[in-house]
């Protein structure tokens, strides 16, 4: 099995379904060049068939990327399938991801089929998308609520009949980790041709379990992560690319994978999108929040100052961001001394004794000390402080 792990990004279609978020062509165009810099394998662009606009978007797209992969979306129709090779045409390296639902839930309601009608779909729509394309990506929409066996028999059919990469949706958010890492055992356990397909995951976020269960499949035998940038999804969204980088990163010891993606360039990447779709990440989201690498108890700052280690299990400048010891009332004396000191002021321990109390008592009327609130402070301290230049 191979360490290395590649990342498929949807961003500008998965992430599109975020309510409230309609990409234009040149945010399109952007996002997708960003990504080829990033170095994801593959860019989902869009649906096809879903409008003129998105074919249009897909088409440009296709013509722009260098590196990655060109992807376009299509239900298992006929005139979507022929729009995601016409839309893909130009791209160097073209492909397709068809799918259909196989839950019980999904047959029943949705598309009132048995599973001999979808065995029969699966066969015959992959095998007409083979005609015109190579590569092909094959979702069971909703894989984590499907029975088992019949999730292998939809699997081996569309393995059989052409596709190149077996993508496992866990549509609503379903399983937990060790749920979505005992599908890919039982995949692995009774599919013909397993170690010569690539495996992928597909996780939403509706529990809070979409970064949990990707690096569950990953452990299990996935090598590709479907995902996007910052999250972004309908309802409670996708699972975050970076997050899973970053993971795969700080825990290497435990995954053992390696990627290809820049992670350097995560920080760059986050903002591009945030702007675009005018949805600010969250100031307490995992690895691009605001606060991920800011220390503002005195314990942390003391211990962070002493090594950084201490609280930081992940380097900030590893995904272009940066640390932060913002001071307020829990700060402690060390980091007060240190931002002083940086700030010009020549401050000892022993000056510490006069001005943290000033700084205490400022800090407790207050959500975060300024600058000028530092300034305040030594000036209360008697303007003792000799100002270095």
């Amino acid at each position: 099995m191979t360490n290395q792990v590649t990342f498929y990004d949807t961003t500008m279609r998965d992430g599109e379904q975020t309510i409230g978020v309609n990409f234009s062509i040149d945010e399109k165009i952007a996002i997708a060049r960003a990504l080829d810099e990033y170095g994801v394998a593959a860019i989902e662009a869009g649906f096809p068939a879903a409008s003129d606009k998105d074919f249009q978007e897909v088409q440009k797209i296709a013509e722009v990327v260098e590196h990655a992969q060109v992807v376009g979306l299509a239900r298992m129709i006929r005139s979507d399938i022929d729009a995601v090779i016409a839309a893909t045409r130009s791209a160097r390296h073209p492909m397709a991801h068809v799918f259909i639902a196989t839950s019980p839930i999904h047959r029943e309601f949705k598309l009132k089929m048995s599973k001999d009608d979808i065995i029969k779909k699966i066969t015959e729509d992959i095998t007409y998308t083979k005609s015109k394309i190579n590569d092909i990506v094959f979702s069971p929409e909703d894989a984590t609520r499907t029975e088992p066996d019949f999730l292998v028999r939809s699997v081996q059919a569309a393995i059989d009949a052409g596709a190149t990469i077996i993508n496992i949706p866990d549509t609503v958010g379903y399983a937990t980790p060790d749920e979505y890492g005992a599908i890919f055992e039982n995949l692995k356990n009774n599919i013909i041709g397993f170690d010569d397909i690539i495996w992928s995951t597909h996780a939403h976020n509706d529990l809070g379990m979409a970064t949990a269960n990707t690096l569950a499949g990953i452990s299990h035998g996935a090598m590709q992560v479907q995902s996007t940038v910052n999250g972004i999804g309908e309802r409670a969204g996708n699972v975050d690319m970076i997050e899973v980088a970053a993971a795969m990163r700080v825990r290497h010891e435990k995954f053992d994978k390696d990627t290809d993606v820049i992670l350097e360039k995560s920080k760059e990447l986050s903002t591009l999108v945030a702007t675009a779709t005018d949805i600010p990440v969250a100031v307490n989201k995992p690895i691009m929040g605001g606060n991920a690498f800011a220390h503002e108890s005195g314990i942390h700052q003391d211990g962070f100052l002493k090594n950084r280690a201490t609280y930081e299990i992940l380097r900030p400048e590893m995904v272009g961001a940066s640390s932060s010891l913002p001071l307020g009332k829990l700060s402690g004396s060390h980091a007060v001394m240190t931002k002083l000191n940086h700030m010009g002021y020549n401050v000892t321990r022993d000056d510490m004794k006069q001005i943290f109390p000033i700084f205490k008592s400022m800090a407790e009327n207050t959500n975060m000390m300024t600058e000028a609130d530092m300034k305040a402070t030594m000036v209360q301290a008697g303007k003792k402080m000799v100002v270095t230049q």
